[in-house]
């Protein structure tokens, strides 16, 4: 590995993780192409993650657009970092992956897929029976639900649609094998450089050591960085790496933001220690007594900072916003425009959950 090339402040590495990914919003198609994949997550307090998420990089993004639209969108439901909604250019380097051989089980679900188009789980259960089988947290599952899922993983179905949040599944191809294992790994490589710039050379090595099948994340990552492909910095002591292109903008946005406990921004915990000088812990797992923040507590953005926190969801009376805040140091930040500012995000919140205000 080569020597860091460049040092860069913290506050310019906030900069940086900022400009990356809190671009200008615009279409959703566009926005999912840029992100290169969006986290999802079930819980609805105030939105699911991904919707949360979207809605910064998407113009006039509602609560369930992405589920709306899904459909008609070139993305698709996969496992990167995490489970969520991948770019088709990034889908396409996931797969094929290699996982053994597939059971007889599972190719005669996967023949009934292809007989039947598309498929909720439980029509197949006229065709395959309702046998269980143990799954991987030890609790029961219904045997042709655990084989849809990993067909799915696979590639060899694909998520149609949903039907109240169930998964509705379809045959698919993963891709052909034209593309080289080491091309799709530098691939890769790339784009988590890309949705955690900076990253910290420690976290990248960690999130792209699940392609080993591929080849040697480390010597990928070492060959980019001699290439120029990927810059080094080094950021208060800790080796950062980031694509070349990018920049750190010139300009702190005036503005506050509520995002999402998976945002990009946020979800490298590690780096959003180092870089904003304060824990953020996801407490919606925590026994109530324990928590310090809030059950779905979304870190507050103001500026370059992240000042403090915010807990919203319909309120009990007359089923409008009801928004919780908290600050690092317990003190709100003051002057006119940080009220303003505030106000305007609650605003946007109420108008992206389409409900009647605070």
């Amino acid at each position: 590995m080569a020597a860091p090339q460049t040092s860069l402040s913290v506050s310019a590495a906030r900069r940086l993780a900022l400009n990356q990914s809190l671009f200008e919003p615009q279409s959703l198609q566009g926005a999912i192409d840029r992100l290169g994949f969006v986290q999802a997550d079930p819980i609805r307090s105030p939105a699911r993650a991904q919707d949360l998420i979207l809605r910064h990089r998407v113009d006039g993004y509602r609560a369930g657009d992405l589920e709306r639209h899904y459909a008609s969108l070139d993305v698709e439901e996969d496992y990167l970092y995490a489970y969520g909604f991948v770019a088709r250019r990034v889908w396409n380097l996931l797969h094929p992956r290699s996982h053994g051989r597939m059971g007889k089980f599972e190719q005669k679900v996967l023949d009934v897929v292809r007989s039947l188009g598309e498929v909720h789980p439980s029509a197949l259960e006229a065709h395959l029976g309702r046998r269980r089988v143990v799954n991987a947290w030890g609790s029961y599952s219904k045997a042709t639900t655990h084989a849809l899922e990993e067909l799915h993983y696979r590639g060899l179905v694909r998520i149609a649609r949903r039907e109240r949040g169930i998964r509705v599944y379809k045959a698919a191809s993963p891709p052909a094998e034209g593309v080289s294992a080491e091309a799709r790994l530098t691939a890769l490589v790339m784009v988590h450089a890309a949705i955690f710039a900076p990253s910290p050379l420690k976290s990248l090595f960690a999130g792209v050591s699940r392609y080993r099948s591929l080849g040697d994340p480390r010597r990928i990552v070492g060959t980019l960085v001699s290439s120029g492909a990927l810059r080094t910095h080094m950021v208060d002591g800790v080796t950062c790496v980031s694509p070349a292109e990018l920049t750190t903008g010139c300009e702190e946005e005036q503005r506050v933001r509520f995002l999402a406990p998976f945002d990009p921004v946020v979800w490298d915990r590690a780096r959003f220690t180092h870089l904003w000088g304060w824990e953020y812990r996801f407490e919606a797992y925590t026994p109530v007594a324990k928590r310090i923040r809030g059950y779905y507590a979304m870190p507050m953005l103001w500026r370059d900072r992240f000042v403090g926190w915010a807990n919203a969801g319909a309120s009990s009376r007359d089923k409008g916003l009801d928004v919780d805040l908290g600050y690092v140091d317990g003190r709100r930040p003051a002057g006119r425009d940080f009220t303003r500012e505030l106000d305007a995000e609650i605003a946007r919140l109420a108008e992206f959950l389409k409900v009647p205000g605070v």
